[in-house]
């Protein structure tokens, strides 16, 4: 991370050898005479993220628009999994973190351990790259799931008639949805 990389405001970094479970990196920098609350809107993305003087977190995949309302002056950093890698790369069916963020340590202690709320932001910021690479590595995404991501992007795609065209049960589709992104594929279409 370059040293402009650290003024205030949100940027996403998309640095060459990105994991294809991995959308983005983002950085956001919140000015030291502060910022209003931001609406982090739902994406189908799971996020792994730092925060000076809060560490690692990991933040599951929102229903609806989550307020963000930081302190002056907070760093933050992170590492966004593509819709559907999720629950992989996390080790546990991402509908248990639906709408939520939870500290690392409490589900992931060793990423807790490597990313301490005192790295430096740059430090932390590869340190999210490298964590979220051996994640993905870990727990690859459904290709099933990742295949009815695609479909449902298609506002036209009926979801009644998705399941058969993946070859699974609409029962299978629905189960693997919830584990990989966090709720069923009607949600999931709606959030795409």
């Amino acid at each position: 991370m370059e040293a402009h990389d650290l003024r205030p405001g949100y940027r996403e970094l998309t640095p060459p050898g990105l994991d294809d479970a991995i959308e983005c990196l983002w950085v956001r920098v919140i000015p030291p005479d502060g910022a209003p609350p931001a609406l982090v809107l739902p994406d189908a993305c799971a996020d792994l993220i730092w925060g000076a003087d809060r560490g690692a977190f990991l933040a599951g995949t929102d229903t609806g628009p989550a307020p963000a309302a930081l302190a002056a002056g907070t760093v933050m950093v992170g590492a966004r999994f593509v819709p559907g890698a999720g629950g992989g790369a996390f080790g546990l069916p991402l509908s248990e973190l639906r709408n939520l963020r939870v500290d690392a340590g409490e589900l992931l202690p060793d990423v807790d351990r490597c990313l301490p709320p005192t790295l430096d932001p740059r430090a932390a910021l590869r340190g999210v790259a490298a964590t979220a690479a051996r994640l993905a590595r870990t727990g690859p995404p459904d290709p099933a799931v990742r295949a009815a991501v695609r479909l449902l992007a298609d506002p036209h795609t009926r979801v009644d008639k998705l399941a058969a065209d993946i070859g699974l049960s609409e029962r299978q589709l629905r189960r693997r949805c919830e584990a990989a992104v966090g709720y069923g594929p009607k949600t999931l279409q709606r959030v795409l």
